[in-house]
């Protein structure tokens, strides 16, 4: 099984990127698919509401494996951060792109991201009921603080391997393309509320808040 980006299944770089394509390929449309909202309909259809959150994070989990067991290693260096000043920082950034991420999985409300809140509750007998739109720490920064880890995580590598930059680009171009449509779907969702929300707040790239924005919630 593949450990890392850079080092996973031996084989002729043309196969290499071909199978490493398509294995992103497969992880972003699971991932766009079953998050849209016409697909959660017709996909309760057939699976309790309580577990449809859960199902799609056990989905994306075995596509994630699938990954990491298949990844193909494309070894080419481009680039090697010889400096031990400048690797320990990017080594330290890469830790707290990371820390950012699973952070933020919290502020969200940890339980209710994996689907286990909706399941705990349909078990306890006891309605499911909506935590509503709020902001709340990192979410005052940026609209997708869960996002931006994830970026910063996958670029801050002292050595970039050919395999390593797929991965990030592929990855980062995806994440950008569905934030597109999740932004779409919460404007559908929550109306002018998010509009206002998205006005005064960035998306990726925090900066200094003017004294006139006011945003009244957050996710």
């Amino acid at each position: 099984m593949a450990h890392t980006v850079d080092h996973g299944v031996a084989a002729p770089i043309g196969q290499a990127l071909a199978v490493n394509v398509l294995l992103l390929a497969l992880f972003a449309a699971q991932h766009s698919v079953m998050a849209r909202p016409a697909f959660k309909r017709w996909w309760t259809g057939f699976v309790p509401q309580p577990i449809e959150r859960s199902t799609y994070v056990l989905l994306a989990s075995l596509v994630l494996i699938l990954l990491y067991w298949q990844w193909r290693t494309m070894p080419a260096v481009v680039w090697d951060v010889r400096s031990w000043v400048v690797r320990f920082g990017l080594y330290a950034l890469f830790w707290l792109g990371w820390a950012t991420a699973l952070a933020a999985t919290f502020v969200i409300n940890h339980f209710e991201l994996f689907g286990l809140r909706q399941i705990v509750l349909a078990w306890r007998a006891k309605p499911y009921s909506e935590l509503g739109f709020r902001i709340t720490l990192l979410y005052r920064l940026v609209r997708h603080p869960l996002m931006l880890g994830f970026i910063i995580a996958f670029w801050a590598t002292p050595t970039m391997t050919a395999g390593h930059l797929l991965f990030a680009a592929v990855t980062t171009g995806y994440i950008l393309i569905a934030l597109q449509l999740e932004e779409r779907d919460l404007a559908t969702e929550l109306g002018d509320q998010y509009r206002q929300y998205r006005r005064n707040v960035p998306m990726l790239l925090p900066r200094p808040r003017r004294p006139s924005q006011c945003v009244v919630s957050s996710k």
